[in-house]
C-alpha cells in the first residue's frame, strides 16, 4: 500500500477530483495537505444553506445524477464511510415523461436489456425502434468510435426525428452539457458504451437521497484528518514556485502539487511553469446550468426523475426531480436547465416563469397546487463545452506538477466520474 519514500503532496482545490486525489495520495502514504479556497468543500458539486426555512436548507448547487458505471465514485464514497446503498435511490434507466411514456430499461444483461427496452417503446413505432436499434449495433461494430471532428448531430442525422427528440437530445444534454448539434460524437459514444452496454446496472439510475456535501465532500474530508492529511479551507493558493525537484506553496516546499481547482485557477498557477498548458486550460468554453427549486404542496410525481420536452416552444427545463421520492421534502420540485445559456441571458425570473409554465403544460395531471419558487441557481461555468476535437489540458503540466479534474485530457465529459478517475490518476502517476 505505501510508498518507498514518504512525500509532502500539496492539493490545491477540494472539489471531487481533489478529494479523489488526496485520498488516493493518503492511502499511499504521502503526506498531504489540502488547500480549498471556499469555505466548504465540494466545488461545483456541492451543499448550499439557503437560510432558516425548512424547505431552503441544505439544497445541492445543481441536480446531480450518478449512474451504475460510476465504479470509482462508488468505491470512494465507501472507503470514506459514506454508504452508496442508502444514500443513493437506485433504479434501472427510465426516460419518461409526465404521461409515463418513454424509454424504460428492464434489468439483466445490458445489451438485452437496452434491446428490450427499445421494442417496448410505446411512443415510437415499428420502424423508429428497429432503426434505433439497427444504428445502435453499428456503433457497437464500430466499437463506439467515430472521427474526432464528428458532432452528435451528424452521428445521429439519420435516425428518426422522434427517436432523436426523446432519446438522443436528451441524453446528450444530459451528459455532455451541450446541445446536440455542437457536441461530440465521440465522447457521446463513449458514455453510451459505457452506461448502456459495459455490463448489467450499468445505465442504472443513482439519485442522491442525502445533500451532495454527505454524499462524499464531508466523509472524505473527516477520512483525511483522521488519517493525518492536512485539510485547509478559506485558503488560495496565489502563487507556485519551483524549488529544485519540488515546489513552494505559497513558501511552503513539497515535492509535488496537483492542481485540482477549477481550469481558470489552475492555468493561473501554472502559466510561469508551462505557458502552453495554461493556454490549452485558459481557452476552454462553458456551458451554465440552472437549476429551478420549487414547491407545490401535495404533488408526488409518478416517478422521481421525469423526462420534460425541452426547446423552442416546449419550455427550458430537461428533466424534473421529485424530492419527495429522494430527499423525503414533500411537493419540492428541482427543474434542471442544462446547456442554459440562453436562460441565464434572459434572466433567472424569466427563467423561473417559463420553467414553471412548462411544467403546468407538461405535469398537468400531477400538480396538486401552483409553483412556488424556492430558488433559482445558476453554475455559470458548469462544465466545459464538450465539442469535437477539443483539446484538453494533460494529466502532467511539468515534472512534478500535475492537475486533475473534469476538464483534463480524457475519455469522458465534465462528470463526477470523469473528476475523481483524474484524481486517482493524478496522485498515482506524479512519481512517474
Amino acid at each position: 500500500m505505501g510508498h518507498a519514500a514518504s512525500a509532502r503532496l500539496a492539493v490545491v482545490g477540494g472539489g471531487w477530483a481533489g478529494l479523489a486525489a488526496a485520498i488516493q495520495a493518503t492511502r499511499g502514504g504521502d503526506r498531504v495537505t489540502l488547500f480549498e479556497m471556499a469555505p466548504t468543500l465540494g466545488g461545483r458539486a456541492r451543499s448550499v444553506s439557503m437560510g432558516t426555512d425548512p424547505e431552503r436548507m441544505a439544497l445541492d448547487n445543481g441536480q446531480h445524477i450518478l449512474i451504475g458505471a460510476y465504479r470509482e465514485t462508488l468505491r470512494l464514497m465507501r472507503e470514506v464511510g459514506a454508504d452508496p446503498d442508502a444514500e443513493l435511490l437506485r433504479s434501472p434507466l427510465a426516460l419518461v415523461d409526465g404521461r409515463g411514456c418513454g424509454l424504460r430499461l428492464p434489468g439483466g444483461p445490458a445489451v438485452l436489456a437496452f434491446a428490450r427496452g427499445v421494442l417496448s417503446h410505446g411512443n415510437w413505432t415499428l420502424a423508429e425502434r428497429v432503426s434505433l436499434l439497427w444504428t445502435a449495433s453499428r456503433w457497437a461494430v464500430a466499437g463506439f468510435r467515430c472521427a474526432p471532428t464528428l458532432p452528435v448531430g451528424d452521428l445521429c442525422a439519420g435516425l428518426p426525428a422522434a427517436v432523436q427528440r426523446d432519446l438522443i437530445e436528451p441524453l446528450c444534454v444530459a451528459a455532455l452539457n451541450t446541445p446536440a448539434g455542437e457536441a461530440s460524437a465521440s465522447v457521446f459514444l463513449r458514455v453510451l458504451r459505457d452506461a448502456l452496454f459495459s455490463g448489467s446496472g450499468s445505465a442504472d439510475l443513482l439519485l442522491p437521497r442525502r445533500p451532495l456535501g454527505e454524499l462524499l465532500p464531508e466523509p472524505a474530508a473527516r477520512w483525511l484528518i483522521q488519517h493525518g492529511a492536512q485539510v485547509l479551507t478559506s485558503t488560495r493558493v496565489m502563487h507556485i514556485e519551483a524549488d529544485g525537484a519540488g515546489w513552494l506553496v505559497d513558501g511552503e516546499r513539497f515535492d509535488a502539487v496537483v492542481l485540482c481547482c477549477t481550469a481558470a485557477e489552475a492555468a493561473r498557477l501554472a502559466r510561469g511553469h508551462a505557458a502552453p498548458w495554461a493556454e490549452c486550460a485558459a481557452g476552454l468554453r462553458y456551458e451554465p446550468i440552472v437549476t429551478v427549486y420549487a414547491m407545490s404542496a401535495g404533488t408526488r410525481l409518478p416517478q422521481a426523475m421525469t423526462l420534460l420536452r425541452s426547446g423552442q416552444g416546449d419550455g427550458p427545463a430537461q428533466f424534473v426531480f421529485d424530492h419527495g421520492w429522494l430527499s423525503g421534502r414533500p411537493g419540492l420540485l428541482s427543474f434542471v436547465i442544462s446547456a442554459a445559456q440562453p436562460w441565464v441571458e434572459a434572466g433567472l425570473s424569466a427563467t423561473a416563469e417559463a420553467t414553471f409554465t412548462q411544467a403546468r403544460v407538461q405535469l398537468s395531471a400531477h400538480l396538486q397546487a401552483p409553483l412556488l419558487t424556492v430558488q433559482v441557481l445558476t453554475e455559470k461555468r458548469a462544465t466545459f463545452r464538450c465539442t469535437p476535437s477539443l483539446p484538453r489540458p494533460a494529466t502532467r503540466i511539468v515534472g512534478s506538477l500535475m492537475a486533475a479534474g473534469d476538464y483534463v485530457d480524457g475519455p469522458y465529459p465534465a462528470t463526477l466520474e470523469g473528476a475523481i478517475q483524474s484524481g486517482v490518476n493524478a496522485a498515482r502517476n506524479w512519481r512517474a
